[in-house]
């Protein structure tokens, strides 16, 4: 049986996403996601704990991610795990672990997006190099 890299994240943007567009043409869209759990202590108090997520979106989800998304709006995210590696300047390995991004649903109010009255709330995009990805193997 094969495995499976799959993750499913709601949160809120960090910034903006910054696009960049390669030597190829292809354009990325990375941006941070928040992701804020609550709980409460043993004493009872609520207290909650936000992971930051680093997010890659690339071609037409990147095209989408920069006409659509802003600081601090909310989404769902779908994709997979990806770690890419690499030397720095001093000759040490570094590592970045990203969630390459295969769907985004908008989610929370339409007052918080940029003006777009074709986009309504919940309005899922796919990646077309995700079909057939949601297939699972059983």
């Amino acid at each position: 049986m094969g495995g499976l890299n799959k993750v499913m994240l709601i949160g809120n943007l960090g910034k903006t996403p910054e696009i960049r567009v390669l030597d190829n043409g292809s354009r990325v869209a990375t941006f941070p996601l928040a992701t804020t759990e609550t709980y409460k202590d043993r004493e009872g108090v609520r207290q909650s704990k936000t992971e930051w997520h680093n997010v890659v979106m690339w071609r037409g989800l990147a095209d989408l991610a920069e006409r659509l998304l802003t600081k601090g709006a909310q989404v769902y995210i779908e994709g997979h795990l990806t770690t890419r590696k690499w030397e720095d300047k001093d000759g040490h390995q570094r590592f970045n672990t990203e969630v390459v991004g295969d769907n985004l649903i908008l989610l929370g109010r339409t007052s918080d997006r940029p003006e777009n009255p074709a986009v309504a709330s919940g309005e899922r995009f796919e990646s077309p190099e995700s079909e057939g990805k949601n297939d699972l193997p059983f």
